[in-house]
């Protein structure tokens, strides 16, 4: 759905975007995680054919963004984080204006607008001006917008933006409702927002894109817990320095009859399979044994303290 290939853009020689590359398949929901002036909506911009690249090159939807912006443009949804709706116009006036700005036939527009209203929950709204509607509605109305047209590729840029927590709640249901028939790519800096609902990770920072993996990947750790009943501690640390690819083994008491061991490896690889073999030869009293996970708040800040890469 989505190939970038070293894409670069600068502003008046001040780069935002830095050789950014990926790939993006369809059905896939993607986080687009980065601070505020990471270069994410810079990104967007350029996937929407608003902008151009100072260089490099992408393709949206088989398109390509330099020489084909109108068929990406209609080939994609995209709700900006302040979506410019007209709050003098109706409800169901702004979306049937929208169906004709999309040329969508009229003979198909009634199905449309129906499947979209009722997607949204805006059936008992469509009579009322969009200036008298909250927050939540409003965004309602933007996503309603962006999906009318049943795009190949949704865009949302901060989608919950300002809304209170029952709002959120229904705006993440809705996504994973649209996710089934369309690519979703969510902007946003609220990591909770991806951890709900997306799949893969593209973290930018500083212009560049510093990770890029599934939500499972970031969250593996090199590290792994064991708790032993044992009497005698190192012997155990000892035999378990001695796994392949092991680079350090820390032990505590965990209590009068359990301790607790530390793993780490290099290759940040699942050494539970090994350790559980391990424990079983040496006929050790295995109490629990997990891999330690790493939240995704902790893998953000990493990054942006250390500007490395995972």
């Amino acid at each position: 759905m989505i190939h970038a290939q070293e894409l670069c853009k600068s502003y008046d020689k001040i780069p935002a975007l830095q050789d950014v590359t990926f790939s993006v398949q369809e059905g896939e929901v993607i986080g687009l995680l980065g601070p505020n002036g990471a270069g994410k909506t810079t990104l967007m911009k350029i996937l929407t054919g608003y902008l151009h690249p100072t260089s490099g090159s992408a393709q949206v939807a088989g398109f390509d963004i330099l020489d084909q912006s109108r068929e990406i443009q209609a080939n994609i949804g995209y709700l900006p984080e302040n979506a410019p709706l007209y709050p003098e116009l109706t409800v169901q006036s702004y979306l049937t204006m929208i169906a004709d700005l999309r040329k969508i036939p009229k003979t198909e527009q009634l199905d449309n607008l129906s499947e979209t209203i009722s997607s949204v929950g805006l059936e008992d709204r469509l009579t009322r001006p969009i200036g008298t509607l909250s927050k939540g509605y409003r965004q309602r109305v933007g996503l309603a917008q962006a999906i009318l047209h049943r795009p190949k590729l949704l865009i949302l840029d901060e989608p919950t933006n300002g809304l209170d927590p029952t709002q959120i709640v229904h705006v993440r249901t809705l996504i994973k409702k649209l996710a089934k028939q369309s690519t979703v790519v969510i902007s946003t800096h609220i990591l909770s927002e991806v951890e709900a609902t997306c799949d893969r990770a593209l973290i930018i920072i500083n212009g560049k894109l510093q990770a890029d993996a599934k939500l499972s990947e970031l969250a593996a750790s090199s590290k792994a817990r064991l708790i032993l009943e044992t009497d005698d501690p190192e012997i155990a640390r000892s035999k378990l320095k001695n796994l392949a690819g092991v680079t350090h083994v820390s032990c505590e008491q965990d209590d009068e009859r359990h301790v607790a061991y530390f793993i780490e490896n290099s290759s940040n690889r699942d050494l539970c399979p090994e350790i559980y073999q391990l424990a079983r030869n040496e006929d050790w009293q295995l109490c629990e044994l997990r891999r330690e996970v790493r939240t995704l708040e902790a893998v953000f800040n990493t990054l942006v303290q250390e500007g490395g890469e995972l």
